[in-house]
């Protein structure tokens, strides 16, 4: 009955990112009018394929560190919004540049292409914002494989906070400073398809408990010192992929693009509040890894011995005596 349940949630979440990733191509056909890119629906055409070797290879029907079905999706939806962007950024050029006479022209290009019925900009802006929604419910409805409820809820909420701040990076290109300026969008776009690779990822992983050795903990303890643990490499990742980027590019846009409003400033702040706190958190973590005082007293008295739990699960390495 468990296997039926991971299955059927396994379906469901597919079934939403193929009918999202196919809506989405479907557009960008009728935008361009060049039958040639349904081309892109070949990556959530490979989600079956994808299920049937995660349901096969894995114990709990999903893989640990890493979502092929979400890279897949992605790999579809991300050339869409790129071809998307792009066709609003030469219409816009155009309608910039052209006199009224051509506008005129153009609009009865439209017309008779029965583009008039469809407003381009809303639709554009109606696929970024679902794809995102899409996103934390199919992540929500697909089955946990090794993670528990508790980091499940974390990833969901990360998910809607990365989401939030992705989308105000579309909101940047409807500025009169930056809606026809190619090299801004261009950076804004990669920016976008950057950040948007922290969603194959499951940043919320622990390690399961194992009892060591004296030897083996002292190993460990003397590994933990010196390389980068799973909570450093998270935090630094999100700097990398978003937060820091992020920062640059909207400060690039208020110091020479001249782009000043509330939304832009919010996020600003919000971006270096952000930067600062990950970086306060990451010298935490190595502080703690680096303190042998502490691991001595912890290893010495079995009182200050604590771990955080979740479902069943242990996150820390307990050491023997």
């Amino acid at each position: 009955m468990c296997l039926v349940l991971k299955i059927l949630s396994a379906l469901v979440s597919r079934f939403l990112f193929a009918v999202h990733g196919g809506l989405t191509v479907w557009r960008v056909v009728q935008v361009t009018g060049d039958a040639s890119y349904w081309l892109l629906i070949m990556g959530v055409a490979l989600l079956g394929v994808e299920m049937a070797i995660t349901i096969k290879f894995t114990r709990n029907a999903e893989w640990k560190w890493f979502s092929p079905m979400v890279f897949l999706y992605l790999s579809t939806v991300i050339p869409s919004v790129w071809f998307l962007e792009l066709n609003l950024l030469q219409v816009n050029q155009t309608s910039n540049s052209s006199s009224n006479a051509d506008q005129l022209f153009l609009s009865r290009i439209h017309r008779t292409m029965g583009l008039d019925k469809l407003d381009n900009e809303n639709w554009v802006k109606a696929l970024e914002q679902t794809m995102l929604i899409i996103l934390v419910i199919g992540r929500w409805l697909m089955p946990k494989g090794d993670m528990s409820r508790d980091q499940l809820s974390q990833l969901l909420m990360v998910y809607v906070g990365l989401g939030a701040d992705i989308l105000d990076i579309f909101d940047t290109f409807k500025e009169e400073q930056v809606k026809t300026n190619q090299a801004v969008i261009i950076v804004g776009l990669s920016l976008f398809s950057w950040a948007l690779m922290q969603f194959p990822l499951v940043l919320t992983q622990t390690s399961h408990p194992k009892v060591q050795s004296k030897d083996e903990c002292a190993g460990t303890q003397h590994r933990e010192a010196s390389c980068c643990s799973s909570d450093v490499f998270s935090i630094l990742l999100t700097v990398g992929l978003q937060d820091g980027p992020f920062l640059i590019y909207r400060l690039y846009l208020m110091i020479y693009e001249n782009v000043l409003n509330q939304l832009m400033i919010f996020f600003t702040c919000k971006n270096i509040l952000t930067v600062l706190l990950e970086l306060y958190r990451v010298v935490v973590v190595l502080c703690e890894q680096n303190n042998p005082v502490r691991r001595t007293q912890m290893n010495t008295d079995p009182s200050l011995r604590h771990s955080e739990q979740g479902d069943g699960e242990t996150v820390e390495t307990i050491c023997p005596e």
